[in-house]
């Protein structure tokens, strides 16, 4: 197992200085004794294969973040040498009005990817940054910082995407999503899949189902390398948490979805985490702990909108009734049950508590509203990897938005491969309790929905009169505009996932009225 001994790279950093020259970054620049510095500047393939990206944005920073790889799907192809790589990050799109720069270190110990953490920038405005390594130039990016935590904005546009299987696709959703008019961009879950390939699909996985760490990078590599997601990283930062597919179908905790033992899963877990982290824009505090990663983070635009970024796969507890679509048993009322382990809950109430935002957006994986799949009235079947599974989990939280009242708390979430809109009540059982919160849904960029599923879910429909709204038929994103008083959502979807000119178009569009909770036909 390929890990980094992160005590060693917190002293090591502190005993010399590898930021040359200007900026006021605290980048990963880490490095390793046991290899020089050297400035490679021979490849055998262009070093920035995998494009650039940024995220996690603050009023005075964002991440930027490469990795070099002339050989993306084969280990990068770079030597185990440390790589000096410059930065510079500029007001304007042409990059005459540099106002920082600096070189970091790109190491093997994290795949030759950077991280750089830059600070001091104006809060609410773009920028366009660019890497460079020897002779070769990197494309450029833009990104934007948040506004500053006090400051009234009047409006916000974001994008939610997740369940992007390589394999079952084209991305010409991200092709679209590159040419919204958008501030930011969130990613919840299923960035990559496990799977080893697939016969008869569109694109080929390339090797078995992944477990070690070279594994990781490969796939991620082999994603990274689409034009399209490049675009769309190109042109916005984003804000990223997983699921369950960066690591294994279905895993809870330690506890893998087949009979893996403790130890080689806590080693796949590892793997798959730090892969990860080396191939997201995410700061230091992030950097994984053997097979522990803190992800869940709070994210504030202005007074306008507030980011509850959640993680319900490293903490929760194993699926109840064996997991699957069935009756819920006992387990799945047990008060003990948790998605996201009693720390998260806690750190996710009392921030919901302080917030001064408007909007109070929970950024999570699976589908917080009640939903009984059985169409029949005297029997009821729920997936229990939802949070159908942890019932008593999810009322503490409606209890929550009931009688605390945060400002409009609305919920996105992937995972599904389909589009939903539900009110979150306060009693899914009683469809004349109060309306507490709003959940939207989003589908996926190309991950499959099972097309004789979609039927039996509108038959449903009458028995779950808190949903709103179902589609299982088309693969996209969504599209968010939050303003003062309105929150409209729509869900834009591709004409075909096999074709990589498909149109885009929107399917529904739905309204919240601030105070309002619950969705409305726009």
């Amino acid at each position: 197992m390929e890990l980094i001994n992160r005590n060693f790279l917190a002293t090591h950093c502190k005993r010399r200085n590898f930021l040359l020259g200007a900026g006021l970054i605290t980048g990963l620049v880490v490095a390793s004794q046991w290899h020089p510095v050297m400035a490679q500047t021979r490849f055998s393939g262009y070093p920035f294969s995998l494009g650039v990206a940024s995220g996690d944005s603050l009023p005075d920073s964002v991440v930027l973040w490469t990795r070099l790889a002339p050989d993306p799907v084969n280990g990068g192809g770079m030597s185990p040498v440390n790589v000096p790589v410059q930065w510079q990050i500029a007001r304007d799109e042409n990059m005459t009005q540099v106002v920082q720069k600096g070189t970091v270190l790109a190491t093997p110990e994290l795949a030759h990817s950077v991280h750089v953490d830059v600070r001091g920038l104006e809060p609410d405005r773009w920028y366009w940054y660019q890497f460079k390594v020897g002779n070769e130039v990197s494309p450029k990016g833009r990104t934007r910082t948040a506004a500053s935590p006090h400051s009234s904005i009047q409006k916000f546009n974001f994008a939610f995407a997740s369940c992007q299987d390589w394999q079952n696709g084209f991305y010409t959703a991200y092709k679209h999503m590159a040419e919204e008019d958008l501030d930011l961009v969130v990613h919840l879950g299923d960035y990559i899949y496990e799977y080893g390939p697939r016969s008869g699909a569109p694109r080929q996985h390339i090797g078995p189902e992944i477990v070690t760490l070279s594994d990781y990078r490969n796939r991620y590599a082999l994603y990274r390398t689409d034009v399209n997601l490049q675009a769309a990283h190109a042109n916005f930062p984003w804000i990223f948490t997983w699921d369950d597919h960066e690591v294994d179908n279905n895993y809870a905790n330690f506890i893998p979805e087949d009979n893996q033992s403790r130890q080689a899963f806590e080693r796949r877990r590892a793997n798959a985490y730090q892969a990860y982290y080396e191939h997201m824009p995410l700061r230091l505090s992030s950097l994984p702990k053997q097979s522990s990663m803190l992800l869940y983070r709070r994210l504030t635009f202005g007074d306008l909108a507030e980011f509850n970024v959640l993680d319900t796969r490293q903490y929760r507890t194993d699926q109840p009734c064996n997991d699957g679509l069935k009756p819920l048993c006992n387990a799945a009322l047990d008060a003990a049950a948790t998605m996201t382990g009693a720390r998260q809950e806690g750190w996710l109430l009392r921030g919901l508590d302080k917030s001064k935002a408007r909007w109070n957006i929970i950024a999570q994986q699976t589908m917080l509203g009640q939903f009984d799949f059985d169409a029949r009235p005297d029997s009821q079947v729920f997936n229990v990897d939802q949070w159908d599974g942890y019932v008593a989990a999810r009322n503490r939280l409606l209890s929550f938005f009931a009688q605390r009242r945060p400002s409009n708390p609305v919920v996105i979430t992937g995972d599904i491969h389909s589009s939903w809109v539900h009110d979150l009540k306060a009693d899914f059982n009683n469809p004349l309790s109060a309306t507490v919160g709003t959940e939207f849904v989003g589908t996926s960029i190309t991950s499959s929905f099972p097309t004789n599923s979609i039927a039996p879910v509108r038959a449903a429909l009458s028995n779950n009169p808190h949903t709103k709204f179902f589609d299982g038929a088309y693969r996209g994103y969504v599209r968010c505009q939050l303003t003062r008083e309105r929150w409209q959502t729509d869900y834009r979807v591709v004409s075909s996932i096999l074709e990589e000119n498909a149109s885009i178009s929107t399917l529904a569009s739905f309204v919240v009225e601030n105070g309002q909770p619950g969705a409305k036909t726009a």
